[in-house]
């Protein structure tokens, strides 16, 4: 294989931790999360020229890396418990742990999970969540508040208030 132009391995260098940010938090697995971005930039490396061209080369990484990881999530064998090595450090935020509200998040449908994620931690406009998922806006809508009402209730349940009500 030949070497990548130097303008992909910029956008590589530049764009991988941020991207590998926002699979992990949708496949909640390293090396899923891993396999999907090189899912994404393996796609964007065999077409870079029209890549590069286009308004938004992360949009089309994103895009193919977020499928990837939802076609991950479907197979059969993938449902089962993810072990980890360690229990992540936690913060606090309005009295609601940090890991607390994670759990919750990686326990929602593929589809609910990938759009808080998309909305909420990459910031995405309802569109760009649409277009990144290949589905429509309405979609995008029902899942979030879905997935938002779900985390409410949830969180409300483990809160110390909410055990007393």
């Amino acid at each position: 294989m030949t070497a990548p132009p130097e303008d992909f391995a910029s956008f590589y260098a530049a764009t991988w931790s941020r991207l590998l940010r926002t699979t992990y938090a949708i496949t909640g697995d390293a090396q899923l999360a891993e396999d999907a971005l090189q899912t994404g930039f393996s796609h964007a490396y065999a077409s870079w020229g029209r890549v590069r061209a286009a308004n938004d080369p992360v949009a089309y990484v994103r895009r193919v890396a977020v499928n990837a990881a939802l076609a991950q999530r479907r197979r059969a064998f993938m449902r089962r418990e993810l072990m980890t090595e360690y229990v992540p450090e936690t913060a606090h935020a309005a009295g609601v742990e940090l890991d607390d509200v994670w759990q919750v998040v990686q326990a929602l449908p593929a589809r609910q999970r990938t759009v808080i994620v998309l909305r909420y931690y990459e910031d995405l406009s309802e569109q760009q969540t649409a277009e990144a998922m290949g589905c429509r806006l309405g979609t995008v809508k029902s899942q979030a508040s879905a997935a938002l009402a779900t985390l409410r209730r949830v969180l409300r349940e483990q809160s110390p208030e909410g055990e007393k009500a």
